[in-house]
């Protein structure tokens, strides 16, 4: 004889995105109202992490957080000066950065009604989030992102996370975070290189989901080559809406299935970021890896050949390199080693393969299994659209 209790469990996450300018001058209030939150007897502790690059690049900045916090004691206590750390995708490949931020919250007895705010790129959001998420089995955390790969994609969304294994994300979590606030401001100290990041993040939920704001990205494209703070700052509030729109209403905000359109061009961007042991940043690769799936649907007869060439023209446009070596990097045995990826990307999603593909600007759909000479042959016509650059390899026939 067996019985059985099953009861349904419903979660209703509030999630916020604000966007702002200069966040810790001490005239702007975006950040205390955000912590301030419900009635309370005593200030909010709040431990900050913040990208040692970003604090290189700005040197007053860990002083105006202080000041910023210090004209706000009544509401917000700073238990100590921010915690400088690396960031870059070094940060993810070691737990012990994860174990250092959960020594400063017991040392400081961050609680579930404190506060960890971390001030950087996607890489250290990913890291320290991980950390928030499996202290006191959650704490509230609050993104400030600093790129622009991060205030329009992955700073915005659910996930938390660090490499293991070779595989990118292996170790991490689901958990919304207590707020994001995007400081425009932030941004304008980045490198070129640094600022283009996360157009291609644009261009692919605008693929995938907006023909409109495609068009828009089409049209600013000059402007945004020259980073005019006015079409940077559209571009990153378009996306992340799109980005925080699909989490909340596609039914999967976890991803407990096995379709993830959000990374379209992603199973072999995070391939090639591996091979190229992250020489190639994440939107690199993610312009690349859009272009083969491009190309890859126009030649499987789902996408038609002039879509295929506006959405390629356009990453080149924004100045992406479509093409690099790491494409054709073989194992031992001849086989490349790009299309490791498709298995590892299987088993990420858990159950069968998923990938997105396009029909057309705006229409993205799934794709359970690769043909693999197709595939090849898309990485072969990659291949010859970079050789004008020179930058090209030649390409063996592989089944």
């Amino acid at each position: 004889m067996s019985s059985r209790i099953e009861t349904n469990i419903s979660v209703n996450w509030h999630h916020q995105v604000l966007f702002t300018q200069d966040v810790f001058n001490a005239d702007n209030s975006s950040l205390r109202d955000t912590l301030k939150g419900e009635a309370q007897r005593a200030a909010r502790k709040t431990l900050i992490v913040i990208d040692e690059a970003l604090s290189k690049a700005q040197p007053t900045l860990i002083a105006q957080i202080k000041a910023y916090f210090k004209t706000h004691a009544d509401t917000l206590d700073l238990v100590c000066d921010p915690l400088v750390m690396e960031g870059g995708e070094r940060t993810k490949n070691s737990y012990f950065h994860v174990s250092e931020v959960h020594s400063h919250l017991d040392r400081y007895h961050i609680d579930r009604h404190s506060y960890l705010i971390c001030v950087g790129g996607g890489a250290l959001l990913d890291m320290v989030g991980l950390a928030a998420a499996t202290a006191h089995r959650g704490i509230r955390h609050v993104r400030i992102p600093t790129t622009t790969l991060s205030q329009n994609d992955s700073g915005v969304g659910v996930k938390n996370g660090i490499n293991a294994f070779g595989k990118k994300n292996f170790i991490g979590t689901f958990a919304p975070p207590f707020a994001v606030i995007n400081d425009f401001q932030l941004l304008t100290t980045l490198s070129p290189r640094d600022k283009r990041n996360g157009y291609v993040e644009a261009v692919k939920v605008a693929c995938i989901r907006d023909q409109e704001f495609f068009e828009e990205i089409e049209s600013k494209a000059d402007a945004l080559n020259h980073f005019e703070p006015a079409a940077m700052q559209r571009l990153i509030f378009r996306c992340a809406e799109l980005h925080t729109k699909h989490i909340a209403t596609c039914g999967d905000p976890f991803e407990m299935g096995s379709a993830r359109p959000l990374d379209f061009g992603h199973w072999a961007a995070h391939k090639l970021e591996q091979i190229s042991e992250y020489r190639l940043s994440h939107g690199e690769a993610v312009a690349i890896g859009i272009a083969l799936d491009c190309l890859y649907a126009q030649d499987m007869g789902y996408l038609k050949p002039k879509d295929c060439d506006r959405i390629l023209r356009l990453l080149e446009r924004l100045s992406f390199n479509l093409w690099s070596n790491d494409l054709a990097h073989e194992d031992a045995s001849g086989q490349l080693v790009l299309l490791e990826g498709l298995e590892e990307f299987r088993e990420h999603l858990g159950g069968q393969l998923t990938i997105t593909l396009l029909r057309s600007i705006g229409e993205g759909f799934e794709v359970n299994e690769v043909n693999l000479p197709c595939m090849l042959n898309a990485i072969r016509l990659l291949n010859e659209r970079s050789k004008g650059s020179g930058n090209s390899k030649v390409i063996k026939a592989q089944v």
